[in-house]
């Protein structure tokens, strides 16, 4: 089992640098920052050492600026941070702190729980890949497709989206530029367009609540006033895992010619469960899968609620008609659970989770402080995770913790770029 971890200054440092544009300022738990027009700002960062999971730490109340001498200006708190030892290591503490965390997350805003915030560079359409419609049961469904530079057909990935999966593109064309960079890498990367709040899974019917059929409700957006509008798996079941693995697979093959088998998937929160789930009972497809911010423990105390909510925000989707509560069809989607069928299959896994920390991209706004939060419950997820695969033996899967990173592109995009020279040697 392989590990990365970024490790984080413990002494107070300081420099000096030019920055332009509108002024403004960040300032998050371990990092001072302020940016001004045509002046010389100064940083100073004294980081402590970095918790796994919110509740033990306080959000300072408010910050302010206190202009210096000379041109130069100084951020400061005016409500510190403070922390309560950490003694424990009990799985009690682990487990109380797991809740909390997720009262946070939710608190925080649960529509941002895969949305990606803001900050992070937007390719949008690229006009190098072209659109794929395979029929399916769920009617035709597009997917986005970018050849590999070197035309090889043997080199295939899928790249899942989020909860707020838009009908027209594959965030990671909208949002990054990692698409190019597997075809540079002569990659052929297939991205799925849709499935918002599917977990492109099989669901037992389609999404509606007090057996009222969609269309009755407000479509005029996203939260509990569209559970009762139109939309994707609401007239119809989804049945995404069918698709992935079936109807997209061998048109793949029998129209393009791409290697049906050793391919790899890799997905953001929504997509990393689902990604693990595809490799965990698809083994001959997907010989590497990978999970950016997954949730991986959906058993856990209070989890199934915090999925509730989260896919009532994101497009009015009942969790209960994806899969009953506790029912064999929920606890196959659980990656806690299905964890010994990765270790069996052997499968390449990368599996990666943000601090909660903000980066210095991360603009000082309630999506940076919810995709805080919801960050900080993906890794809870994530390391819970992990010890469940380490005693189950499970040696085939890389671990990152990056010291700072929250819900959003910036994070993803930077942990893609970190996965593969890996996923590069473990399909094909």
């Amino acid at each position: 089992m392989a590990s990365v971890e970024d490790s984080s200054p413990t002494k107070m440092k300081r420099k000096y640098f030019n920055s332009c544009g509108a002024d403004h300022y960040l300032a998050t738990w371990g990092i001072r920052r302020f940016e001004g027009g045509n002046r010389i700002g100064r940083v100073e960062y004294a980081p402590r050492p970095i918790r796994p999971l919110l509740g033990e730490c306080r959000f300072p109340k408010s910050l302010q600026l206190s202009p210096l001498s000379e041109g130069k200006v100084d951020v400061m708190r005016s409500a510190r941070r403070t922390c309560k030892p950490d003694n424990s290591r009990s799985t009690g503490a682990w487990l109380r702190r797991g809740v909390l965390g997720i009262a946070i997350a939710l608190l925080a805003s649960v529509g941002t729980i895969v949305a990606g915030g803001g900050g992070a560079a937007s390719a949008a359409y690229n006009p190098a890949a072209f659109d794929f419609w395979v029929d399916s049961g769920m009617g035709p469904i597009k997917s986005r497709i970018l050849r590999a530079a070197d035309g090889n057909t043997n080199r295939v990935v899928y790249a899942l989206d989020g909860l707020r999966a838009p009908e027209d593109l594959n965030g990671w064309e909208i949002e990054t530029t990692i698409p190019e960079t597997l075809a540079s890498q002569n990659i052929n990367v297939v991205m799925p367009v849709g499935g918002m709040s599917s977990f492109y899974a099989d669901w037992v019917a389609p999404s509606e609540f007090f057996g009222i059929p969609a269309g009755t409700g407000s479509s005029s957006g996203s939260g509990a006033l569209g559970a009762l509008a139109e939309g994707p798996g609401k007239s119809y079941r989804y049945q995404w895992e069918t698709f992935l693995t079936e109807n997209l697979r061998w048109a793949l093959r029998d129209r393009l010619g791409f290697n049906p088998n050793r391919n790899g998937v890799f997905g953001l929160s929504m997509g990393g469960s689902a990604a693990l789930t595809l490799a965990a009972y698809h083994p001959d497809q997907f010989s590497f899968a990978g999970s950016f911010s997954g949730y991986l423990n959906n058993s856990a105390p209070g989890m199934r609620e915090a999925i509730r909510a989260a896919m009532l925000d994101a497009g009015g989707y009942n969790v209960d008609s994806m899969a009953p509560p506790w029912s064999a069809q929920w606890l196959r989607m659980d990656p806690f659970v299905f964890a010994p069928n990765l270790v069996r299959n052997g499968t390449r896994l990368w599996v990666a989770a943000g601090s909660g920390l903000p980066t210095a991209v991360d603009p000082p706004s309630m999506g940076t402080l919810n995709g805080m939060g919801l960050e900080t419950l993906a890794l809870a997820n994530t390391r819970a995770f992990q010890v469940r695969m380490q005693t189950l033996g499970g040696g085939n899967a890389v671990y990152s913790f990056p010291a700072y990173g929250i819900h959003d592109w910036n994070n993803w995009a930077d942990e893609a770029t970190r996965m593969i020279p890996d996923m590069s040697a473990h399909i094909g």
